[in-house]
């Protein structure tokens, strides 16, 4: 599986929809095989989605995002995990172990109304 997350100061990304930085994380049964770094300069939000489908990542980890950004991953078959704020390490972990739908891990402000995308549930006017 490989997962995406966006990266300011080695952190995830407050804005997924205007970072420049994504790591790339692959992995196999939960155990991690290999990471990547790279650089994202796409600013229209197809393309941008584009990228991350052609790059095969099946899972954003990411802080906020635009509706039509992710509504177009989404429709990429790219589960978009949102709503996220921590240490790239400390998020990933918790990705790994099933944890990351902990309060501790929500931004700040986040009332929990947008996480449902963590269970499997995507967000929006039906989901709530």
């Amino acid at each position: 599986m490989r997962v995406a997350i966006p990266v300011w100061r080695e952190r995830v990304s407050p804005v997924f929809d205007v970072s420049g930085r994504l790591l790339l994380i692959d992995l196999d049964d939960g155990a991690e095989l290999k990471r990547s770094d790279m650089c994202v300069e796409e600013e229209d939000p197809a393309a941008r989605a584009q990228k991350l489908a052609a790059l095969g990542v099946e899972v954003l980890i990411c802080g906020a995002i635009s509706q039509p950004l992710e509504a177009i991953l989404t429709h990429s078959g790219v589960r978009v995990i949102a709503q996220t704020c921590g240490s790239v390490d400390e998020i990933l972990r918790a990705f790994q172990s099933g944890r990351l739908a902990d309060r501790s891990f929500a931004m700040p402000g986040c009332c929990g109304r947008r996480r449902g995308a963590w269970h499997g549930h995507g967000r929006g006017r039906n989901s709530r």
